[in-house]
C-alpha cells in the first residue's frame, strides 16, 4: 500500500494527485537541487504549472481557476513538496496568500481583474504582513494608508514577501484608521508598477533557498480607492481568516517533506549493507521506520481533516493549527532520522535529505510560528470548555 492510499479520494482528486505526482518527478525533482545550490527561483516551472491549472486549483472556473477544492490543493502541494520543498512554499504562498484574499473578500469587479491572470500563472501573487517590527504581532503593522480624497497613500516596509520579485499583484495591510488598534488595519490589492513601490533585498535563508523572498518598500504609493480590500478596518480579521486556509497548505508541505524523507530513507537502507546485512534488517533502524510512518500518517489525517472541514465550510481554523503544528514538528523529527540513517551521507548535499531537513524548518515559523498554533489551541480549547 502506497503512502496516503487510504484517504477515501474522489476519482477527480486520484488523479490530480497522480497528475502532480508525474510533474514534480520528470520536471521538478530533476532540478531541485540545482534551484537550491544556486537558490533559483524556477519560472519555467511555474509557467508549466500555470498551464496545467495548478495555480488556481482552488478557486472557480469563473474566475480562471480549476474549480477544485482544498483538499486536491493540500495533496499538490504534498506531491511538490516530496521533491522540493521551494517550488511547494512558492505554489503554497501564491494560491492561499497571493490569490486567497482576492477571492475571499474581493468585489467581483476586483475577482474578475486579478484571479485570471492569476490563476493562468501570468504573474504570481504576493502577501505584504510581516514587518520589521511587527512578525508574530501582526497588530504592531507600521505601515500607513491614509485616506487622501480619491485615493489613499501608502507608505512602509514589509518583509518576508514570497515570490516578491516575481509577483505583479501584492495584497498589503496597512494602518487606515489611526487610534483603533487592530480595527483601524485594512488590506489593500497593491500593483508592482506604481509609482513608489520598489522591491528591497533579496533574503538568503537557510532552506527553502529556491524560494524568492524579499522587501517591499512603499514611499507615497497612490492606492485607487476601489482597491480597498473588503471594508475600511476588516484587514486584520481578514489576514486572520486567509493565514488559517494557509496553515492547512504549510501542513501539507511538511506532510511532502516528511515523506520524500521517508522515502529516500527506504531506498538507503534497503541498499546499504553493514556487517553483512543491510541497515534495513536492523531492529533499530526498523523502530525509526515504524516512527517515521507514524507520525506521517497521522499528520495526513489532521491535514485532511481540516481541508475537508473548510470545503464543508465548518469551522476548521483549530484544527489548521493543529495540523500545521503537528505537521511541521513532525516532519523536523523524520527529516532529522533520515540523516540519522543515512549517517554521513545524509549530510552532505549528494543526498536530498539534508536539504529536506532544511526546508520545513520554514514551516515551523511561517504562518504563525509552532508557538503561536498552540496559543490558537489552547484558547480556543479554554473557550469551547467554559461555554460547555
Amino acid at each position: 500500500m502506497s503512502l496516503g492510499d487510504t484517504l477515501h479520494l474522489t476519482e477527480e482528486q486520484k488523479m490530480l494527485r497522480e497528475m502532480v505526482r508525474d510533474f514534480a518527478l520528470s520536471k521538478i525533482k530533476p532540478i531541485a537541487a540545482e534551484i537550491d545550490e544556486h537558490e533559483r527561483f524556477p519560472e519555467e516551472i511555474f509557467a508549466e504549472m500555470g498551464e496545467l491549472g495548478l495555480l488556481g486549483i482552488p478557486y472557480p472556473e469563473e474566475y480562471g481557476g480549476a474549480g477544485m477544492d482544498t483538499v486536491s490543493y493540500t495533496l499538490a502541494v504534498e506531491e511538490v513538496a516530496k521533491v522540493c520543498g521551494s517550488t511547494a512554499l512558492g505554489l503554497a504562498a501564491h494560491i492561499s496568500l497571493g490569490c486567497g484574499p482576492i477571492y475571499l473578500f474581493g468585489t467581483e469587479e476586483q475577482k474578475k481583474k486579478y484571479l485570471p491572470d492569476l490563476c493562468a500563472g501570468k504573474h504570481m501573487g504576493g502577501f505584504g504582513l510581516t514587518e520589521p517590527q511587527a512578525g508574530s504581532d501582526a497588530g504592531a503593522t507600521q505601515t500607513t494608508c491614509v485616506d487622501q480624497g480619491d485615493h489613499y497613500l501608502l507608505n512602509g516596509t514589509k518583509i518576508y514577501c514570497t515570490n516578491g520579485s516575481y509577483s505583479k499583484t501584492y495584497i498589503v495591510s496597512a494602518i487606515s484608521e489611526k487610534g483603533k488598534g487592530t480595527k483601524g488595519i485594512s488590506c489593500f490589492i497593491v500593483e508592482r508598477d506604481w509609482d513608489g513601490f520598489e522591491l528591497g533585498k533579496k533574503e538568503r535563508k537557510l532552506g527553502v533557498r529556491g524560494s524568492d523572498t524579499v522587501m517591499l518598500h512603499f514611499n507615497d504609493v497612490k492606492v485607487p480607492k476601489e482597491n480597498l480590500l473588503g471594508k475600511p478596518g476588516d484587514g486584520f480579521k481578514q489576514m486572520l481568516i486567509t493565514l488559517d486556509g494557509g496553515r492547512i497548505s504549510i501542513g501539507a508541505m511538511s506532510l511532502g517533506l516528511a515523506e520524500g524523507a521517508y522515502e529516500e530513507t527506504l531506498k538507503y537502507t534497503t541498499g546499504r549493507k553493514a556487517f553483512n546485512q543491510t541497515i534495513a534488517d536492523f531492529q533499530a533502524t526498523q523502530f525509526k521506520i515504524a516512527d517515521m510512518l507514524v507520525n506521517i500518517e497521522a499528520a495526513r489525517h489532521l491535514i485532511m481533516d481540516a481541508a475537508r472541514r473548510k470545503d464543508a465550510k465548518q469551522p476548521f481554523s483549530r484544527e489548521a493549527a493543529m495540523a500545521k503544528l503537528f505537521a511541521s514538528e513532525m516532519a523536523a523529527r523524520v527529516t532529522s532520522q533520515a540523516i540519522q540513517l543515512h549517517g554521513g551521507y545524509g549530510y552532505v548535499r549528494e543526498y536530498p535529505v539534508e536539504r529536506m531537513f532544511r526546508d520545513n524548518k520554514l514551516c515551523e515559523i511561517g504562518e504563525g510560528t509552532s508557538e503561536i498554533q498552540r496559543l490558537v489551541i489552547a484558547r480556543s480549547a479554554l473557550k469551547e470548555w467554559k461555554t460547555a
